[in-house]
């Protein structure tokens, strides 16, 4: 299993994971209310308190772990609006 995780500054923390929550539950496994998203080789965990978002993924191997950094990066940004977060996966 690898794993990657961010902290991400911002006070939009459970409005983000609501809003990607809902945009996934469509197409993948959601529980909103834990913050978890079951992807196809991978996992997403979320939290937020009221000044930070946090972000764990665990995929199956190296390559999907990227391909999960950017696919929750990107939808971050996206809706997060005119916000600009800043994300460091470590």
């Amino acid at each position: 299993m690898h794993e990657s995780s961010a902290q991400i500054v911002t006070s939009s923390g459970q409005r983000l994971i609501n809003r990607l929550c809902k945009h996934w539950a469509h197409k993948l496994e959601v529980d909103a209310d834990q913050g978890r998203v079951v992807f196809d080789g991978g996992l997403c965990l979320m939290s937020a308190d009221e000044d930070a978002l946090r972000v764990q993924l665990q995929a199956d191997d190296a390559e999907r772990l990227e391909q999960l950094k950017d696919v929750v990066a990107s939808h971050l940004e996206r809706m997060a609006g005119k916000e600009e977060l800043e994300i460091r996966w470590q």
